[in-house]
């Protein structure tokens, strides 16, 4: 996980910590209606990802940019392999982001977990800015490799308001079942998304899901 050292300060802790809080709150309204729409991502940096298990309808992945600023506000992009779903169950999430060198604090850990009381993750139209992507297996059902990132058949398509080259190189499948997922990730987004179990968490040091 890529971490800038040297020049925290509290605006920095702030623009990774209150909007978090913030979401959480939006989260415990989004649940008592049932769904939620909701894109998570933190400013210059990288988070981490674990699952058990992520079970896809309509997967489709193609190479693209992840757009965003720098601890500096100036506009930033990360190449990343966009994973999308139109629906999808996640078993035991684990999520994860560390602040370096928080004045007084040293370093902090951010730790959201949900889906691992029974009831797994839901969302729909899911897309994920994937920078690394390991798992114990992977299994895809009608795969189709080499397909365009602009064919129309593609669903659900090109992640809305980011850069792909729509004659690149892709892959899709009916469906898609990982197992033992860790990812680096700079941004996920739904459509809806139904997270069970809600855990929010503030660590002292370096606590991370893997």
């Amino acid at each position: 996980m890529s971490q800038v050292r040297g020049g925290t300060r509290w605006k920095r802790f702030a623009v990774v910590m209150v909007p978090s809080v913030a979401a959480t709150a939006a989260i415990g309204v989004g649940l008592a209606q049932g769904a939620l729409a909701a894109s998570f991502s933190v400013s210059g940096q990288s988070f981490k990802v674990t699952a058990d298990e992520l079970n896809g309808e309509d997967f489709f992945q193609y190479g693209s940019l992840a757009q965003g600023t720098d601890l500096n506000g100036k506009p930033t992009a990360h190449p990343v392999a966009v994973s999308a779903f139109s629906h999808a169950t996640i078993t035991n999430m684990c999520q994860s982001v560390v602040t370096p060198n928080v004045p007084f604090f040293g370093n902090v850990s951010l730790e959201l977990t949900a889906g691992n009381k029974g009831t797994p993750v839901d969302a729909t139209d899911l897309y994920l800015d994937v920078e690394e992507l390991k798992t114990t297996s992977a299994e895809f059902e009608d795969i189709d490799i080499g397909v365009a990132a602009g064919d129309k058949g593609n669903e659900p398509g090109i992640q809305p308001g980011t850069q792909a080259n729509k004659y690149g190189f892709a892959q899709r499948a009916k469906s898609a079942k990982l197992t033992g997922v860790k990812q680096t990730a700079w941004a996920t987004s739904a459509g809806t998304f139904k997270l069970s179990g809600l855990s929010m968490k503030l660590h002292k040091g370096v606590k991370e899901c893997y």
